[in-house]
């Protein structure tokens, strides 16, 4: 039974939100004033001719304030119009210049004149009105009498009857005199569309629009437009775009009743429907019904792309607008969080679909772009690896000017920026003066340049290589001497000679030893101490492992999803390769992603890396990019082969430990050890599993056998 989402009208249905309007019988305009004012309409409309402001030479009246009511223009029961009655409040403008003293130039005042303050004050009033495809101007006159002249007062308002509009238009409304002695009043406003007026039995156009339901129905979406048979109308699905014209998605020309489907993986916020009869002239209604659906902002955010324009462009392609903020950052080789750079991009709002530039001299691999929310980052790239390589082991120098061309450096670390030449024990601190000196003699790359400041990449290459120097030379001379001693003694030792060469053979190997991240689902205490039981072993072997449970610290301080983006960019770059993990409370999160059931995900522990990797996993097996940098396992008895969701079966899947050697051989990749050494390590890795294995699967048979009685229980001892 679908379960209703909202129900609307798109027909004007006895609805109690909709408005009930006021009905004006006849086609002439009138108009009418406030108690105490007297007011003339001028016969037929006049040019819209504001003209120039003019200086006041008194009281004058002028519009403050304009007022708009919807009111339905009738000439017969059933045939109305929609249309905006305005009303116009008045006040008097200015005051009277006190006479000059006529007996001080021995003149007596004439006693014929009137006095001018105590006469009363009369406007011209026009109203200006657009709505396309109409254009009207109106001449109103009021005349005010002199026992209401207050200068600075309201003396009250004047009303027109009425300016037809179409429905859903937008009308601009102006107001002035003639002469204009200020600014003219302006007035835009959307008028509502048949949804939102309570006129199916009076505009007749109104009541041949259908009915329109949306429910969901577990993952799909169903519109149900309820018309008779032989009622052709068309319906579109588009995009609304803040940020540029619609963009349509879906139109089609029906005849009634239709039931269209939607999955739910279309649903974005910006998703709108629009319906209309297929008559000349016939009124369009639109609705956008999922702006606050959560599906529909996850959806979004899953389909927006990060996408670099080449030489120095990046764009955000997303269906709708994004309410995102942008910046770059230093994403350095080592790892840890990628540190925003202030200058030279700071945080703005994101615009999509639009080609955008940073503001760099030069492009870096280690410049990366952040997009996120005011609750978390949610995209991250480091566009320019294509094409200008891996992250580099450069040094991003900051160098900040101040108004007196004053400057300074620091280096750009983890702990955060280190001045040059302090006493800090970073790596920036220890080697600041020749950093100083690469930097005068050239030989650093400036990205970014201003009065403000400068940013530089000096390269740290050159310094790791002195330090291993000494290191290697040393390990040969150290090899030249022991080879010697067993050219000398080569009878007594040639039994150790041959242990010698086997041990150097592991030792090659766990010089080219691959790197292995381990990736799981917490189910519980049980299947984490097989888990880590699992990584202790592989790191026996010449394997390099991590695993988020060797990394609580790291995981608290960066959050999960930054520590396993890290550790996933470095695994990659130095040939390694992720290990999935499936249990059945992986499986279950997996088919909670690749289904998006209408049930939120539950909520998951601060160190769960396998919740926060998804998001980067998935698009991998989605695009074809899995193979050869993921491999997946499960444990006998815990799970079927047949319970790993197909998606990831594009990669091997090995179940342990019966599969250990394939799976041992895969995980060492070309520089494996032989079969018969592998074949030992399968084993010793098989006996350090077994005891976890025991108590993993333990209390899942007795669960299943009771007190552990029957003619199973003798096939455990």
């Amino acid at each position: 039974m679908p379960v209703p989402w909202f129900l609307l009208s798109l027909a004007l249905g006895r609805n109690p939100v909709v408005l009930s309007l006021e009905r004006v019988v006849g086609p002439q305009d009138a108009a009418r004033c406030s108690p105490g004012l007297s007011c003339h309409l001028w016969d037929g409309d006049v040019l819209c001719l504001p003209g120039g402001i003019v200086s006041a030479p008194g009281p004058v009246l002028v519009p403050t304030l304009l007022q708009t009511e919807l009111v339905l223009r009738c000439h017969k029961e059933t045939d109305c119009d929609l249309c905006v009655r305005v009303a116009v409040h008045l006040a008097v403008h200015g005051s009277w210049e006190e006479p000059a003293d006529e007996e001080e130039f021995g003149r007596t005042p004439d006693p014929g004149l009137e006095d001018p303050r105590n006469a009363s004050l009369q406007a011209h009033v026009v109203l200006s009105f657009q709505a396309y495809p109409t254009a009207r101007c109106v001449l109103l006159e009021v005349q005010v009498p002199a026992a209401l002249v207050q200068p600075g007062q309201s003396v009250g308002s004047i009303v027109f009857d009425c300016f037809e509009a179409a429905l859903g238009a937008e009308v601009r409304i102006w107001s002035y005199t003639q002469p204009r002695y200020q600014k003219e009043l302006n007035l835009t406003q959307q008028l509502p569309d048949c949804r939102g007026l309570d006129v199916q039995d009076s505009i007749q156009r109104c009541s041949a629009l259908p009915w329109l339901n949306v429910s969901a129905d577990g993952d799909h979406v169903r519109l149900v437009l309820d018309v008779s048979e032989e009622q052709r109308f068309g319906l579109s699905l588009y995009w609304n775009q803040t940020q540029g014209p619609a963009k349509p998605w879906w139109h089609r020309n029906l005849t009634g009743p239709q039931t269209i489907t939607l999955n739910h993986t279309d649903l974005v916020p910006c998703l709108c429907i629009q319906v209309w009869p297929l008559e000349p002239d016939s009124v369009r209604t639109s609705i956008c019904p999922f702006r606050e659906d959560p599906r529909a902002h996850r959806n979004l955010w899953r389909a927006a792309r990060l996408q670099l324009l080449p030489p120095q462009g990046w764009r955000l392609d997303a269906p709708c607008s994004l309410p995102a903020e942008a910046t770059l950052c230093w994403q350095a080789q080592d790892g840890g969080p990628c540190q925003p750079l202030v200058p030279p991009l700071p945080r703005a709002n994101v615009t999509v679909n639009k080609a955008l530039k940073f503001p760099l001299l030069k492009g870096h691999p280690n410049v990366c772009i952040q997009v996120s929310t005011w609750e978390k980052l949610q995209l991250q790239e480091c566009l320019w690896t294509d094409s200008l390589g891996p992250l580099k082991d450069d040094m991003l120098l900051v160098e900040t000017r101040d108004s007196q061309d004053n400057r300074s450096l620091c280096a750009l670390e983890p702990s955060g920026c280190t001045p040059l030449l302090s006493r800090a024990s970073t790596r920036a601190a220890r080697l600041g003066e020749q950093l100083l000196q690469d930097l005068q003699s050239g030989q650093c790359l400036q990205l970014w340049d201003d009065d403000l400041g400068a940013l530089w990449a000096c390269p740290m290459d050159k310094y790791t290589h002195q330090r291993w120097a000494l290191v290697w030379l040393a390990c040969l001379l150290f090899a030249a001497v022991l080879f010697l001693l067993l050219l000398v003694k080569k009878d007594h030792v040639k039994g150790w000679l041959r242990l010698l060469k086997e041990d150097a053979l592991e030792g090659a190997a766990a010089a080219r030893s691959r790197t292995a991240l381990l990736l799981y689902s917490p189910d519980d205490a049980g299947f984490e101490r097989l888990v880590g039981a699992l990584a202790s072993a592989l790191c026996q072997l010449p394997l390099r492992v991590a695993v988020d449970l060797w990394s609580r610290r790291e995981l608290s301080a960066q959050g999960p999803l930054a520590w396993f983006h890290a550790q996933r960019r470095q695994t990659l770059q130095e040939g390694g390769v992720v290990v999935l993990l499936f249990s059945p409370g992986a499986v279950a999160m997996c088919h909670e992603w690749l289904q998006d059931a209408a049930s939120a995900p539950g909520a998951h522990g601060p160190h769960d890396a396998f919740t926060a990797s998804l998001s980067c996993v998935l698009p991998d097996f989605l695009q074809g990019r899995a193979p050869g940098r993921y491999i997946g396992a499960y444990f006998d008895r815990l799970l079927p082969p047949d319970a790993v969701p197909a998606l990831f079966r594009s990669v091997p899947v090995f179940s342990l430990p019966s599969q250990l050697p394939d799976f041992l051989r895969t995980l060492q990749g070309p520089g494996a050890l032989r079969s018969r050494r592998l074949a030992e390590r399968a084993d010793q890795v098989s006996r350090a599993l077994q005891p976890a294995l025991d108590s993993c699967f333990w209390p899942q048979e007795t669960a299943g056998t009771g007190s552990g009685m029957g003619p199973e229980a003798g096939d455990r001892t």
